[in-house]
This record gives structure tokens, C-alpha cells and sequence, in this order.
């Protein structure tokens, strides 16, 4: 039984750590880059626009599918390694 916990909590523990990895880069990416460092990223052309403003439009929401995608990718390693996958 104390096994299954500290297994439980493990895995808990890898998780939240993925979370928090994710909301760091989606918050760097949407705050960071189109908001706080727009000045300097402003030199940078991406399709015609600074690459601040580019963040700010659609860099941030691009950023975000990806970390979904990222986010499950990583989720089913997780649960493999802890054998809780769905199969």
C-alpha cells in the first residue's frame, strides 16, 4: 500500500512539473515576448511585422497549440513509465 502511494505521488510530482514547464514557457511566450520584451524584439521582421508584435498576434496562440500537443506527447511517456497508459 505505501508503495502504491509514493508511486502516486511520483507520478503526481512529474506531473505538476510538466505543468508548470508549460505555463512558464505559454506565459514567456504571451506576456514575455508580445508584451514585456516587444521593444527589443522589434528589429526582428516576421512577415512583414516585428517579431514583439507577431508574439502579440500569433505567436502566443501558435505557441499554445503546440504546447498541447507537447503536453500530451509528454503525459502518455508519463503514464507508460508509471503503468497507467491507456491500451
Amino acid at each position: 500500500m505505501a508503495d502504491d502511494k509514493s508511486i502516486a505521488q511520483a507520478y503526481w510530482k512529474a506531473n505538476l512539473r510538466l505543468i508548470a514547464g508549460c505555463l512558464v514557457v505559454w506565459a514567456l511566450s504571451s506576456y514575455g515576448f508580445g508584451i514585456l520584451l516587444r521593444p527589443w524584439l522589434s528589429g526582428i521582421q516576421v512577415g512583414g511585422a516585428d517579431l514583439g508584435f507577431w508574439f502579440a498576434q500569433q505567436g502566443s496562440i501558435l505557441t499554445f497549440i503546440a504546447l498541447i500537443f507537447f503536453y500530451a506527447w509528454k503525459m502518455n511517456q508519463l503514464d507508460k513509465r508509471f503503468g497507467v497508459n491507456e491500451e
